[in-house]
């Protein structure tokens, strides 16, 4: 039932007449940018700003990126809610010289074979297709199933990260995002920009914080309508700490957004909105992890991991705990992640 509903709602907005050029600050404009990336951080509940310490940084935290030593790469998939959204991702980290890194991130998400209905209706009397919603009424109203396609809705990033060690315990880094929006013959493009910082004021506490699209981000659409996605700031706390053989790190993330989300928020000020993400990692001589965490959309996050020689693979699982929505089904998420921790691919200086 919930596929049927979003499918039909895709499909309503393509009957929506294009209008005049106009620019909107546009609510949830490049959401898929938000959902997340890697298995590790989903069972975290996302809280990973201050965490994130691999090729993943270069999508919560690119400052993150000038602490790995040898070059990574990771893939992930994930379905949302059942199968109905195909989450997908790519990235790779090379770091450069004593205290530099390079990345480059590709995220997919896509709803595919959603039906286009358009030139369905027909005039059973002549055989014409009728544009006309109102004529379903009529009792010459029919439909031409044969005149059924398929469509798909898809939004693709790419992430041009940076990252510079200025100090031991402080980084900085920045992104330039890519962005492209499709569905049906309609596409948009745009292009924004991430500033972060990662800082250890003491050992084993740190603090992150991604600003991201700092400048709004402008996606333009083909239809003459352009969205402005209103920056966002990311700010993250972690610390770590020895606990039953292990080492167990608690993770807090606060989202303040300016996008006047009021009630969708958590909580609110005027126009700047709040959410929250929270979680947790527990990590067994660094070979076995178990996670947990709630995030900002109200869902209970768990995962778990296992290291094995230049190979992490890491799995969570979500689930919605509101009365709302709670028929969505569950989302999985898998990821891997490859070092080549070799001698000839160690950072210059180690």
């Amino acid at each position: 039932m919930i596929k049927k509903l979003v499918l039909t709602l895709f499909t309503l907005l393509l009957f929506f007449p294009k209008t005049n050029s106009q620019t909107i600050i546009a609510k949830y404009a490049g959401e898929f940018l938000a959902i997340g990336v890697g298995g590790r951080s989903l069972g975290m509940g996302d809280a990973y700003v201050a965490v994130a310490n691999d090729v993943t940084a270069g999508y919560f935290n690119p400052a993150g990126l000038a602490q790995i030593n040898y070059p990574e790469f990771s893939l992930m998939h994930e379905e949302r809610f059942g199968n109905l959204v195909n989450y997908d991702y790519a990235a790779v980290a090379v770091p450069y010289g004593k205290d530099m890194t390079f990345g480059l991130s590709i995220i997919r998400l896509g709803v595919d074979g959603i039906p286009d209905t358009r030139g369905a209706l027909i005039d059973q009397n002549t055989g014409q297709v009728v544009n006309d919603p109102n004529f379903i009424n009529s009792p010459s109203a029919g439909l031409n199933y044969s005149n059924i396609t398929e469509f798909s809705d898809q939004d693709w990033a790419v992430f041009l990260s940076f990252a510079k060690k200025y100090s031991d315990n402080l980084f900085y880094g920045a992104n330039v995002k890519l962005i492209y929006e499709g569905i049906a013959e309609y596409n948009a493009y745009g292009i924004g920009f991430d500033v972060a910082a990662w800082y250890s004021p003491f050992e084993n506490f740190s603090l992150g914080v991604n600003l991201q699209d700092i400048t709004t981000t402008l996606v333009a659409w083909s239809t003459g309508t352009n969205e402005l996605i209103t920056p966002t700031a990311k700010i993250g706390a972690a610390y770590k700490f020895k606990f039953l053989g292990g080492q167990i790190t608690p993770a807090l993330d606060l989202d303040i957004r300016f996008e006047n989300r009021q009630y969708a928020s958590e909580f609110y000020l005027g126009p700047v909105s709040f959410d929250m993400n929270a979680g947790f990692e527990y990590s067994f001589k660094n070979i076995f992890m178990v996670r947990a965490g709630y995030n900002e959309v109200k869902q209970f996050t768990i995962g778990a991991g296992i290291r094995l020689p230049k190979l992490n693979i890491d799995y969570s699982f979500a689930k919605f705990n509101d009365s709302d929505i709670e028929s969505l089904p569950d989302t999985h998420r898998i990821s891997l992640m490859l070092t080549l921790e070799e001698p000839k691919f160690l950072r210059s200086g180690f």
